[in-house]
């Protein structure tokens, strides 16, 4: 199998129209029936979900969890969550699992735990590559898309997308049964 892998000079958002041009010709050439997005305000999540509409993919966006930024706060603005919904996207905002509790022992105590670990190591390949594996596995989780199946994760770094991955999905609970098959969009940065 031959399969095209685009790097990318820089992270973050410049790189979105280009991601989605990789998702739009992957869903059309290889009939791939889910995509898991990563969006935090909502605006790649809608970029997305308005160019995909008509594939009848499968579209969940994942977002940050609730106060994430602080108590009380939530990112993604009602409006930008129901015009998203309006164009047939699932929206989910839980708990990232990677970014938990372990994360308030490891500020308190001044230690690492398995879950940064594991986050930590995935960061190696890139924020978007640890983004793009933890939305996948909170998809599953909240039943928007089936486990074990090759799904399109998109993810980036700080805003908008910079990189997209082949992966056959997992439950968190089954962390280490998902696979990264493929590489289609990363930075090299």
């Amino acid at each position: 199998m031959e399969i095209r892998t685009t790097y990318f000079d820089k992270t973050g958002r410049t790189n979105t129209e280009a991601c989605l041009e990789i998702v739009d010709k992957a869903i059309h050439e290889r009939g791939f029936k889910h995509l898991v997005v990563a969006t935090t305000e909502g605006d790649t999540a809608l970029l997305f979900a308005e160019r995909l509409k008509t594939t009848g993919t499968n579209i969940a966006a994942v977002t940050h969890c609730a106060n994430f930024k602080g108590p009380n706060v939530l990112e993604l603005a009602e409006d930008r969550r129901k015009a998203i919904e309006s164009l047939g996207a699932k929206i989910h905002t839980g708990t990232m699992v990677t970014h938990s509790i372990e994360t308030a022992f490891a500020a308190k105590f001044q230690g690492l735990y398995p879950t940064l670990i594991f986050a930590n190591t995935l960061r190696i390949f890139g924020q978007g590559t640890k983004v793009a594996v933890e939305i996948v596995m909170m998809a599953a989780d909240a039943g928007l898309i089936p486990e074990c199946e090759e799904v399109l994760a998109v993810a980036g770094t700080a805003r908008g997308a910079d990189t997209v991955l082949v992966i056959k999905s997992a439950a968190s609970k089954r962390a280490l049964d998902l696979r990264v098959l493929e590489v289609l969009a990363k930075p090299r940065e």
